[in-house]
């Protein structure tokens, strides 16, 4: 039975039997040519016979210590994109998983560039910007700022979905004035005068985001507005958030018609809160009609919205790792995304929410 955990024994290694024990195999020689060009078919046999192996392990270790400095202020500490959620001390590990490590283990930076993961990286980070930043290790909360300064740089450049960065922005500096003035370096984790730089970051983003201009997409094909009617009524339908079809409203005379229609704020209610919600906060316009609109905002004052994302962390219940599931492998390798040990691994997967994310590591 493979193990999960990072011990001493490192899974998925080849090991060889030799008279002083059990030695684990590494290609060095194989790296060493690859990342240096070198031929070693060119040379004469006695300079293949005085480049030991001891040599090549030299040459590897003091290359991949450089490329560990080099990249430094990046996440990619580990290759795999999982890690197995230990809520207690085992024989294979000691202590437990914390959110830092978590954060730290899955590849959050490549999630971003996916459109799929994009908006749930967002929402991740400014869940714990709002309660959870302190319990980050110092790894990890400098990982958070690393991956914070990519998802603007990326706004910045492709302006997609700033409202949402700007939220993040605006959640993550009230948090940080909190702490800085009232609770000091107590629970921050560093100089304190770090944490002021980064608050002025964050408020120089903020301003960059409030400037920015969304540059229209000049073509010779068709726009938006060259749709018929009922497709473009078609689109706001497909909307899961409202100030996606309030903004989309104010572009032309004819979207603000059709974003204004009841019906469509009556499916985004019912999409979003339940029957026994509308009930209790019941609201009706002069008529005697209901202000399915008015009731859309009142209702997210007292209860959460239905949360929508093209693609979540995963959960495994027979193996407790979480990991980041590649649907592309899925389908060519039937690959799990994990070192899964159950028989059937599809049945075992349960997505995971930004909130799971976290309660997961809550002890």
């Amino acid at each position: 039975m493979p193990f999960l955990g990072q011990d001493w024994r490192s899974p998925g290694w080849s090991w060889m039997k030799t008279e002083d024990g059990w030695k684990r195999c590494e290609f060095y020689c194989d790296d060493f040519e690859r990342n240096n060009n070198i031929d070693l078919h060119l040379l004469n046999i006695d300079d293949r016979d005085t480049y030991t192996s001891e040599d090549c392990v030299l040459s590897s270790n003091k290359r991949i210590k450089e490329q560990f400095n080099n990249t430094a202020r990046s996440q990619y500490y580990y290759r795999e994109k999982w890690i197995c959620v230990q809520k207690e001390s085992t024989r294979e590990r000691h202590g437990y998983c914390t959110l830092g490590e978590a954060f730290n283990r899955l590849d959050f930076s490549s999630a971003i560039q996916d459109i799929r993961r994009f908006n749930y990286v967002v929402r991740l980070l400014q869940l714990i910007a709002k309660s959870q930043l302190t319990s980050l290790s110092g790894a990890a909360q400098r990982n958070y700022f690393n991956i914070l300064e990519t998802i603007v740089g990326k706004v910045l450049e492709d302006q997609y979905n700033p409202r949402l960065i700007r939220e993040l922005l605006h959640d993550l500096s009230s948090t940080l004035c909190i702490l800085i003035r009232e609770v000091g370096k107590s629970v921050l984790v560093g100089n304190i005068d770090t944490w002021i730089c980064r608050l002025e970051t964050i408020l120089s983003w903020q301003q960059q985001l409030m400037d920015l201009q969304m540059n229209p997409q000049l073509g010779d094909g068709l726009t938006l507005c060259d749709l018929p009617m009922h497709m473009q009524s078609n689109i706001l339908y497909r909307f899961s958030d409202a100030w996606d079809i309030i903004n989309l409203g104010q572009a032309t005379p004819t979207l603000h018609v059709l974003s204004e229609d009841r019906h469509l704020w009556k499916e985004l209610c019912k999409y979003h809160f339940t029957e026994k919600m509308f009930r209790k906060h019941l609201i009706l316009t002069e008529n005697g009609h209901v202000d399915w609109k008015l009731m859309f905002f009142t209702l997210q004052k007292y209860y959460p919205k239905r949360e929508q994302y093209g693609d979540t962390l995963h959960f495994c219940r027979h193996c407790s790792v979480l990991f980041w599931k590649d649907c592309q492998l899925a389908l060519l390798f039937k690959d799990s995304g994990h070192p899964c040990t159950a028989n059937d691994p599809g049945s075992c997967l349960m997505p995971v929410s930004p909130q799971h994310f976290i309660d997961l590591f809550r002890f």
